[in-house]
């Protein structure tokens, strides 16, 4: 461990950080497996070495992360932040520490060089092996919806994984360009959870952030695949803008985020009606819940751990949705819709939730999707939604169902 003074460099205005252009995506071509990468719409950010890891033990983790930035600022870090990974379930370790060095840049869709393409991948003979299989998951949807109409609960997340080994190590620098030069403007990541793994991904989704006094939240829920057709990309999505079923399921998520965020803050905007963001594949109902701190000593982590899990990847209630899961999907989601971000000493932040995602290491991938289950689901469909859901990451490794 480094002890030597103002070991970590945090600039808390990335604009001041490297208003050149090609300041970003030099971060994103210096990324090497084992540092820590997020890219936001707000900044850049390349973190180098551990100067100290958050420990796991009893206390809430927003205490374990406040302890050790203070301990890190009491060593000689001028401007300690925490950079990495939070787990689906809140029990099991996270993976966040607060780097040697940490380099910041403005967001990536402030630097041009950001359009130029990615490498294509190359040809590889993948073997791709579906936990469980689609007819499976098919199933377990089924179960869950017959569930929901004798009333035992009103929606679950169900996910799905797909399990990706190559015959050479993986390349995850060059994932890493595809997925942040396809979808620039969201939360794209590269993070160590264990030694020789790699959370890597793209989320659409912000679960919260803090800066000073403002609050800024962005729950999605209620998706539709998007399509290479324009005239038929529109209609998909202006029929999500009208679906009871998809307007249901993210007014419930609202609602939540809502009631979650109402203690903290001394005034809340949530728009009546949600607005359509999209990604690369994807179609997605958006609301942006703003609101005004009441407390400068709530940091953007305890916020971040009151909305999690939101019902957008676990279900309502809450509960009864995680015990349907452990039921249900036979496998560990591990880090997959959990949250992934930074937070500094001043309490200032952003955690975005965990989707959109794979976990690497050495030769395999291990990719994630869910879809939102409630009473009108069609097992079909939501089959359909995460076939969607994966070509994420599929495309960046040129790998196909």
């Amino acid at each position: 461990m480094s002890t030597a003074p103002e070991v970590a460099t945090h600039v808390t205005t990335a604009e001041q950080a490297h208003p050149a252009v090609g300041a970003a995506t030099a971060l994103l071509g210096a990324y090497t497996p084992g540092e820590r990468f997020l890219a936001t719409p707000t900044r850049t950010l390349l973190a180098e070495g551990v100067h100290s890891e958050v420990p796991h033990d009893e206390r809430p983790l927003p205490q374990r992360v406040a302890a050790t930035l203070a301990a890190a600022r009491r060593s000689g870090v001028a401007a300690p932040c925490v950079v990495g990974a939070v787990p689906f379930d809140h029990t099991a370790p996270a993976a966040l520490a607060v780097p040697e060095t940490l380099t910041s840049a403005p967001p990536l869709t402030a630097d041009p060089l950001i359009a130029l393409p990615a490498d294509t991948p190359d040809a590889t003979d993948w073997r791709i092996r579906p936990v469980p299989a689609p007819e499976e998951y098919g199933a377990g949807v089924a179960a869950a919806v017959d569930r929901m109409w004798r009333g035992d609960f009103s929606k679950v997340v169900l996910a799905r994984t797909l399990e990706l080994t190559a015959p050479a190590p993986l390349d995850v620098p060059a994932m890493l360009q595809r997925l942040a030069r396809r979808d620039p403007s969201g939360y794209t990541f590269a993070l160590p959870t264990g030694p020789g793994r790699t959370l890597i991904g793209a989320s659409p989704e912000l679960l919260v952030s803090r800066h000073g006094h403002q609050v800024v939240a962005n729950p999605l829920a209620g998706s539709t695949p998007r399509s290479d057709d324009l005239a038929e990309d529109v209609r998909r999505a202006a029929a999500l803008l009208e679906s009871a079923k998809d307007l249901h399921e993210h007014a419930v998520v609202v609602d939540a985020v809502h009631q979650a965020l109402a203690g903290f803050c001394t005034d809340l905007t949530v728009p009546a009606r949600p607005t359509l963001i999209r990604t690369a594949t994807m179609w997605h109902l958006s609301t942006t819940v703003t609101g005004t701190l009441a407390s400068p000593d709530t940091s953007a982590l305890e916020l971040a751990t009151a909305l999690h899990p939101t019902p957008a990847v676990c279900g309502t209630p809450t509960a009864t949705a995680r015990e349907v899961i452990r039921e249900t999907e036979p496998f560990d989601r591990g880090f997959f819709t959990g949250m992934i971000g930074w937070g500094d000493a001043s309490g200032d932040g952003e955690w975005v939730v965990t989707i959109r995602c794979a976990e690497a290491e050495e030769r395999s991938l291990r990719l994630f999707a869910g879809a939102g289950v409630v009473s009108a689901s069609d097992p079909e469909a939501e089959t359909a939604e995460t076939g969607a859901k994966f070509r994420t990451f599929l495309n960046a490794v040129g790998a196909e169902l």
